[in-house]
């Protein structure tokens, strides 16, 4: 089973793209996912100009939540000014099927 964080932002400053990129540079929160445990995939998604989506996957709920608070705090340390959250939480998938390239 795989276990999600979830989080929902507004963007105040750029676009989603460009967000979008600041977390897959070097020391980025892509790079931090990828050094935590039990880290599968991540992906942020254009809900609107003004709003994304970041989805993590985990192998454990345990996982997705500690990646609640690494992502908490590297966006109040790189973002703060760029995009507020508005939603975050953690679930369990019910069921997981397909590959993503």
């Amino acid at each position: 089973m795989h276990h999600l964080r979830v989080a929902t932002y507004d963007v105040i400053d750029g676009t989603p793209g460009e967000i979008a990129d600041i977390v897959q540079q070097p020391d980025g929160m892509l790079e931090i996912f990828h050094a935590m445990p039990g880290f599968k995939a991540y992906s942020v998604l254009e809900i609107s100009p003004t709003e994304i989506m970041s989805i993590s996957a985990w192998d454990t709920h345990a996982e997705a939540e500690e990646a609640i608070a690494a992502a908490a705090e590297w966006v109040a340390t790189h973002m703060a000014d760029r995009v507020k959250r508005t939603y975050n939480t953690s679930a369990s998938a019910l069921f997981w099927q397909g590959a993503v390239a």
